[in-house]
């Protein structure tokens, strides 16, 4: 099984000198990949909570943020060789898809190939609205962006009309490194959205994960699969977990996980130095 990190790298503390550092020192310690987080802009009052926090805010600091992730892992790339970067997830449905692709196929050409390009339509109303988009038909804008980038990312000349974009007579290079294009790993646990990664994903991302949630929604994978024509070879599963030892990591590796992307917690440096030895151990035991 492949272990990865995931970091969300927050200002004022994430500088480029600790990211740089971190990902050649992550990379040494063996972990496969590096998966980031998207939230262009937050906001003191939701509609609908943060599920990753008890209290259902993001924890950032005070005056912080998140960095942007296509900056961030142009940033990295120039400081590792082989570790791959993923969207955890990238919110396609308040993203313009030309940029987007654009964006992602540029990293693809010059990191040599090494994106996952993980999808979802998102939580957070307020964002998806101050990006100019609407909430409610979301899930159809995102099928429509996806459907429109895998053609970006592999016809010479694109003609797309549909309800949400118009892409006529365009051109779009580089195309991406990966053939027969990034690998797209859809997330989201309701029924569309597992219908979403068996049309159009190269695999499934599960966050916030134990075994026996992921058992049940690979059950669900599996039939969505089926009714799309495929198994899941070819598929992978990509879970983070709550947390995560040793007999966890064999936990998932028995059930067909293929990738655990483990959390990397606190940014502060001596919390960094003790999660990189745990995550260098954990490597070591999924061996």
């Amino acid at each position: 099984m492949r272990i990865g990190v995931f970091a969300t790298f927050m200002s004022p503390i994430a500088t480029a000198k600790m990211i740089t550092d971190f990902g050649r020192r992550a990379e040494d310690a063996g972990l496969e990949s590096l998966w980031m987080g998207e939230h262009v802009v937050l906001f003191d009052e939701m509609e609908f909570g943060y599920p990753g926090s008890a209290d259902g805010r993001i924890p950032v600091p005070a005056n912080g943020g998140l960095l942007d992730t296509v900056a961030t892992f142009g940033l990295l790339a120039g400081c590792t060789k082989n570790m791959r970067f993923g969207t955890g997830i990238s919110l396609v449905p308040q993203r313009n898809p030309l940029y987007t692709a654009k964006e992602f196929a540029t990293l693809d050409w010059l990191t040599g190939g090494r994106i996952d390009f993980g999808i979802g339509v998102g939580w957070c109303k307020e964002e998806v609205i101050a990006c100019g988009y609407g909430w409610e038909d979301r899930g159809e804008r995102c099928d429509e962006f996806l459907t429109l980038m895998q053609k970006l990312w592999t016809e010479p000349v694109v003609n797309y009309q549909g309800k949400h974009v118009n892409a006529v007579g365009v051109k779009m290079d580089p195309k991406p490194i990966q053939k027969p294009h990034i690998p797209i790993i859809v997330g989201g646990h309701s029924p569309r959205g597992l219908r979403r990664a068996a049309e159009f994903g190269s695999g499934w991302y599960g966050f916030g994960m134990d075994p026996t949630a992921t058992r049940q929604v690979i059950e669900g994978i599996d039939a969505a699969l089926a009714r799309a024509g495929r198994t899941r070879d070819g598929f992978e599963i990509v879970i983070t977990p709550n947390t995560a030892d040793a007999d966890t990591i064999r936990e998932f590796a028995d059930l067909g996980v293929d990738r655990l992307v483990l959390h990397l917690g606190s940014q502060k440096p001596e919390k960094v130095d003790r999660r990189l030895g745990e995550l260098e151990t954990l490597v070591s035991a999924a061996a």
